[in-house]
Order: structure tokens, then C-alpha cells, then sequence
């Protein structure tokens, strides 16, 4: 079983509030736009921490964490693109590989949306966190915990950050 703290679109920010949510987690995950190394440094000092690189991002994340991040944990394959599109309007450039080898979760980040929707066609779980910084046209910051447990998720939840 894992404990997961997911955002996405820090844009630089750092809030102390992601570790106080993230304390409980096994692993931070992180779906791009970072905004700068400080952030993934310090969030990956206190957990492990996966991610994707965003269009923002310069070479200093570029070079730590890719483009397309493809792994398994807990019994279930994980697919996470920082530009990714949502179930029924994919990003073209993921778009075959979600067709041709769909995962049981995959994870976006870029639209500052929080979304979490269950593509039928595909039998997978989408999630984009929303934006966890300040920058952009987001009103609300959020970033979402949950829970794999044996190829299972569960314990989906979304934290509003205020203040």
C-alpha cells in the first residue's frame, strides 16, 4: 500500500502547507512546472518524489525528471505528462500511447484544472491535480492525496490550499 500527494504547476511557488499535507504520504508526485529546482529538491528531501518535466520547466528539471513518466506501483502502471488532455480530448502527442497501451492511471497537469474523470473506453483513472502555485488564471490552489492499495485506489482526496 501507498500513499500518494500529487500536484502539479508549482510555477516556483513553495508553500509550506505541501509538506504539512504531504506528511502522511509514501511518495510525492509532481506533473510538471515545477518552476525551479528548489521546489523538487525540497519536496524530494522529504519523500520520494516521481514527476514529469512541464513546458515551463528549464534544463535543470529537464535533465532530472522526463517528458513522459511510465512506471508501476502497487500493482498499477502509471502514465503522467505534464500536457496531457483530459478522457475524450487527449493531447495528440499522448494520444497513442494511451490508445495503444492504456495504463490504469494517468496523470496531467497544464490546465491549472482540477479534474478527475474515469475514461470508460480506455478503463483508466485521469487526474490533473490543478495548480499548486500562484501563478496563472486559477482561483483556487489545490493538490489531491490518495491511496494504491494492491492495484486498488483508494482514499481520493482533494485539499483546497488557502491562504
Amino acid at each position: 500500500m501507498k500513499k500518494i500527494g500529487l500536484l502539479s504547476d508549482t510555477h516556483g511557488y513553495w508553500d509550506k502547507k505541501y509538506l504539512h499535507y504531504f506528511k502522511d504520504c509514501d511518495e510525492i508526485w509532481h506533473a510538471g512546472d515545477f518552476g525551479s529546482i528548489e521546489i523538487a529538491d525540497r519536496l524530494a528531501a522529504f519523500h520520494p518524489l516521481r514527476g514529469v518535466y512541464g513546458n515551463i520547466d528549464g534544463q535543470d528539471i529537464r535533465k532530472r525528471f522526463p517528458q513522459v513518466n511510465r512506471f508501476t506501483t502497487d500493482g498499477v502502471e502509471v502514465l503522467m505528462k505534464h500536457i496531457g488532455g483530459y478522457p475524450g480530448n487527449y493531447d495528440p502527442s499522448i494520444r497513442g500511447s494511451l490508445m495503444t497501451c492504456p495504463p490504469q492511471l494517468f496523470i496531467s497537469g497544464h490546465s491549472h484544472i482540477l479534474k478527475m474523470d474515469y475514461d470508460k473506453t480506455l478503463d483508466l483513472l485521469h487526474i490533473n491535480p490543478g495548480a499548486a502555485g500562484i501563478s496563472g488564471f486559477h482561483k483556487v490552489r489545490t493538490l489531491v492525496r490518495f491511496t494504491i492499495d494492491s492495484g486498488e485506489f483508494k482514499d481520493l482526496e482533494v485539499v483546497e490550499l488557502i491562504g
